[in-house]
């Protein structure tokens, strides 16, 4: 009796179950489909993205290892096309490049590399902390105290391994301006840090012995 009413109960199931993919056949096709689909477009763009990355690599490296004062203009060329690509890699690699064997002399250009990067490229945290302390270094020399103080002040007020070098940044600026007192200010914030860079620390603590002790 007890196997008669299983075998009816183990039928009634399989009946349901008929049933239900029968009843609902058209959207469990539609659902088949849209998983392919998304599948396929998935597969797609990680290989679009793969070969877009390569595509970016392979040009970053041929015109940097071809770069010579003959060829200045359309190396310029090439990496500001790079760096409009927004490539979390070479995007910045392409500004140093530039930086570091003064391709471009116009400051607000370069800034306006800066700010692609910082802006509008999707970067690690602490990469982009990095390009915002590079920018801050690239203008220290000719910047106002407020414009340095603006690039800075993300770093200074967060707990990137940054900041010490961004205040660092700063009190040697006030100290290079004789403006003694702000300069050993942020040498202080320094010293304050719990996970402030040590060499940082050292050389700030060597500034504020030697050249600002009271």
């Amino acid at each position: 009796m007890d196997e008669e009413i299983s075998i009816i109960n183990s039928n009634t199931r399989n009946e349901k179950v008929r049933n239900f993919f029968i009843n609902n056949k058209s959207k469990i096709i539609s659902i088949a489909v849209v998983l392919i689909i998304i599948l396929i477009s998935a597969y797609s763009f990680d290989s679009y993205k793969n070969n877009k990355k390569k595509e970016i690599s392979n040009k970053f490296n041929s015109t940097t290892l071809s770069y010579s004062e003959n060829t200045k203009n359309i190396t310029v060329e090439k990496l500001v096309e790079i760096i409009n690509e927004k490539d979390p890699t070479y995007s910045p690699l392409s500004l140093y490049f530039i930086i570091d064997n003064k391709l471009v002399s116009n400051q607000d250009e370069i800034n306006n590399y800066f700010d692609i990067l910082i802006n509008e490229t999707t970067l690690d945290n602490e990469i982009k902390n990095l390009i915002i302390y590079k920018k801050a270094l690239f203008n220290a020399d000719q910047a106002q105290e407020g414009d340095l103080l603006n690039i800075v002040n993300s770093l200074i007020n967060s707990e990137s391994v940054w900041k010490s070098h961004a205040l660092y940044l700063m009190a040697e600026y006030f100290y290079s301006k004789d403006q003694r007192q702000k300069s050993k200010e942020f040498f202080n914030q320094i010293i304050s840090l719990e996970n402030s860079n040590s060499d940082i620390r050292l050389q700030a603590e060597k500034r504020l012995n030697r050249d600002l002790s009271e």
